[in-house]
């Protein structure tokens, strides 16, 4: 009698369950076509629309229900296997700032980096596009840095980390799309392959402030605690992916390939104690996170040292001075 109670009110529940998978397939598959590569954007329009009315008359009309549920399986199934499909390419028409892709040559210690950028910016839209190639001494690496940049809901922020070589040089890494003329990002966007994914290797007077001064953003900065053979092994793991996109593109993922969950997937091959968190996902808690960790300094409650990490003001006193990376970190905590 128990076993027959229970599973009369799991019934309604399964069913429920059920009817939400369903949707959630039919929506995302309406998504997928909306946002496809088909040439025109009134024919994606009007596939989207006609794949969203043939599914609610599928369920509607078609008798037994589960002949309903397979047919609109195997119209799912064409639709995936379509999206995987897609290919990433290189070739577009790129805003200046993303044209021009990074690379990197290492033999031992030396890392020869090729299209460093240091834009020269007069607003976030109107600049020069500036490059330059430098080689860093990897035994002289002597530091990581977190940048967590929030534009809107403190849920969500932007994550760059930098690389400190001693004295003011730093090379920053920042995980984005890649634009194309005329191309805005879009959140839902980055869901369907919409963008290419690329790896900005740059000055910090360019990537961060772009952010401070230009953009308006509020950065933080923190020192990251890792020992030196982990940052070494995460730089080069950077450049191992920077290589490979400039021959191989891949494409961004607003959910799987962002800015915080690539930095996690090359940290964790050589620290294992990165453990997954949701605030990996809604990273704009990520910083807190990391002072949970021990990943940043602990000598102040957190909420002092996110405070005191807010660079924004220094940024815009430091101007684009060569000691631009020196001046933003002058008395912050963990420094």
């Amino acid at each position: 009698m128990k076993s027959h109670w229970i599973r009369s009110l799991l019934q309604p529940v399964r069913w429920l369950l059920s009817r939400l998978l369903l949707a959630g397939m039919a929506v995302w598959v309406t998504a997928a076509i909306y946002y496809s590569n088909l040439p025109a954007q009134w024919l994606r329009t009007l596939a989207a629309v006609l794949f969203a009315l043939g599914t609610v008359t599928l369920f509607v009309r078609v008798r037994p229900a589960w002949k309903a549920k397979l047919i609109f399986l195997a119209a799912f199934a064409g639709v995936v296997a379509w999206f995987l499909v897609i290919p990433p390419s290189n070739d577009r028409d790129w805003q200046p700032d993303v044209a021009i892709l990074p690379s990197a040559e290492i033999d031992g210690d030396t890392l020869a980096v090729h299209n460093i950028r240091n834009c020269d910016y007069r607003t976030e839209t109107d600049y020069t596009t500036r490059y330059y190639d430098r080689t860093f001494d990897l035994s002289k690496l002597q530091s990581v840095d977190l940048y967590v940049v929030h534009w809107g809901s403190p849920a969500i922020a932007h994550t760059m980390l930098s690389f400190g070589f001693g004295g003011d040089d730093y090379l920053c890494f920042s995980i984005e799309t890649r634009k194309e003329k005329g191309e805005a990002y879009s959140t839902i966007k980055g869901f369907f392959r919409q963008y290419e994914i690329t790896y900005i290797v740059a000055d910090e007077r360019d990537l961060v402030r772009l952010r401070t001064n230009y953009r308006g953003e509020q950065v933080y900065l923190y020192r990251l605690n890792t020992d030196l053979p982990l940052a070494r092994s995460v730089l080069l793991d950077y450049f191992r992916t920077i290589n490979h996109l400039k021959l191989h593109p891949e494409w961004y993922n607003a959910l799987t390939d962002n800015c915080t969950t690539s930095i996690r997937q090359h940290t964790y091959p050589y620290a294992h104690k990165v453990r997954w968190d949701w605030r990996i996902l809604l990273n704009g808690y990520v910083d807190e996170l990391a002072y949970q960790a021990g990943a940043l300094d602990r000598s102040v409650p957190f909420a002092d040292l996110k405070q005191r990490s807010l660079i924004n003001d220094r940024a815009k006193a430091a101007g684009d001075r060569s000691d631009f990376s020196a001046r933003i970190r002058e008395g912050l905590p963990g420094f």
